[in-house]
C-alpha cells in the first residue's frame, strides 16, 4: 500500500512539473506570436529594411518616419558602456569575495551586494538625475548630464549584483584539487586565480556576463529617466540617447490603438527580443566551447 501511494505521488508530481514546464514554453511562444503578429501588421506598411536602416524616428511628424537605427545604436552604446564598467568590477569583486575575503567580511559583502539588486530601478534613475548627471555635466562642461554615459553607469550598477553573485558561485565551485595542484608547483595565489581558477570557472563567468547583458538591454525606467531621450544617432557617450525600451515605455501609453505607430512599437519589441536571444545564443556558444575545452 505504501509502495503504491509513493508511486502515485511520484506520478502526480511528475505530471505537475511537466505541465509547468510546458506552460512556460507556451507563455513564451504566446508572447513571441503576439509580437510577430503585430509586427507583420506594421511591415505591411513599412519595408523591414527601411525600418531597420532608417536614420530618423519621428512617428508623430507630419510625414511620419519609422527608422529605428538610432534606437538600436543608442541601446548598443548604453549596454556596451555598462558592460565595460560592470564586467571587470563584477568579476574582480566575485574573485575577491571567493578567494581573498575573510569569513566575516564575506558575510557582510554578499548580503549587501544582493540587497543592491532589490533597489527599484526608479530610485536608481532618480539618483542618476540628481547625483550622477550633475557630476558628468561638471566634468565634461555640458549643459546637463543626461546622456549615454549616465545611463551606462546606472545600468552597470544594476547589473553588478547579478554578475557578482553568479560569477562568485562559479569561482567558488572550482574544485580545491585545482588550487592545491597549482600551489604544489609553486604558483602564488594571484597566479593560481588568474591562470587556473578563472579559466576553470569561465563557463559560469560567461553566464554571469550574459545575464548582466540581458539585465542591461531590458532595463526601461532607469534609461528613460537618465539618458535624455533624443532619437538621434550618438557620436559619443556624452550625447543624449533614446533606447528601444524607453521608446516603447514613453510612446505606448499615448499612441492611438491599431495605427502604424502602434504596430511600430511591437516591431521594436520584436527586434529587442531577437537582440536578447542573439546575446544568449552567443553566450551559450562560448560556454559550450569552454566546457569542451575542459573536457579535453
Amino acid at each position: 500500500m505504501r509502495y503504491r501511494t509513493r508511486i502515485l505521488i511520484d506520478k502526480l508530481f511528475k505530471g505537475i512539473f511537466k505541465t509547468t514546464g510546458f506552460l512556460v514554453l507556451a507563455l513564451l511562444g504566446g508572447i513571441f506570436a503576439m509580437l510577430v503578429y503585430n509586427s507583420v501588421s506594421f511591415f505591411l506598411d513599412i519595408k523591414p529594411l527601411d525600418f531597420i536602416t532608417g536614420m530618423e524616428w519621428a512617428p508623430t511628424a507630419k510625414v511620419p518616419k519609422y527608422g529605428m537605427l538610432p534606437l538600436i545604436i543608442s541601446t548598443t552604446f548604453v549596454t556596451l558602456g555598462a558592460m565595460i564598467i560592470a564586467i571587470p568590477l563584477g568579476i574582480g569583486t566575485a574573485a575577491f569575495i571567493s578567494e581573498y575575503a575573510g569569513k566575516r567580511l564575506k558575510n557582510i559583502l554578499k548580503p549587501a551586494i544582493e540587497m543592491l539588486a532589490a533597489i527599484p530601478s526608479v530610485v536608481i534613475g532618480f539618483l542618476g538625475i540628481v547625483v550622477v548627471s550633475p557630476g558628468i555635466a561638471n566634468m565634461a562642461d555640458l549643459p546637463n548630464g543626461l546622456n549615454a554615459l549616465n545611463g551606462a553607469i546606472l545600468l552597470a550598477i544594476m547589473a553588478l549584483p547579478t554578475i557578482i553573485t553568479v560569477a562568485e558561485d562559479a569561482i567558488h565551485a572550482v574544485p580545491n584539487a585545482y588550487k592545491e595542484a597549482s600551489y604544489g608547483v609553486g604558483a602564488t595565489k594571484w597566479q593560481t586565480l588568474r591562470k587556473v581558477i578563472i579559466p576553470a570557472a569561465a563557463p559560469g563567468i560567461i553566464a554571469a556576463v550574459m545575464l548582466g547583458v540581458g539585465r542591461a538591454i531590458g532595463e526601461t525606467m532607469t534609461v528613460l529617466m537618465a539618458t535624455g531621450n533624443a532619437s538621434l544617432i550618438p557620436s559619443g557617450m556624452f550625447d543624449s540617447v533614446k533606447t528601444m525600451t524607453a521608446t516603447i515605455a514613453i510612446e505606448m501609453g499615448e499612441v492611438p490603438y491599431q495605427t502604424t505607430h502602434y504596430y511600430a512599437l511591437y516591431a521594436i519589441a520584436t527586434v529587442l527580443f531577437f537582440m536578447t536571444l542573439f546575446a544568449n545564443l552567443v553566450g551559450e556558444f562560448f560556454i559550450n566551447r569552454f566546457r569542451k575545452y575542459h573536457a579535453v
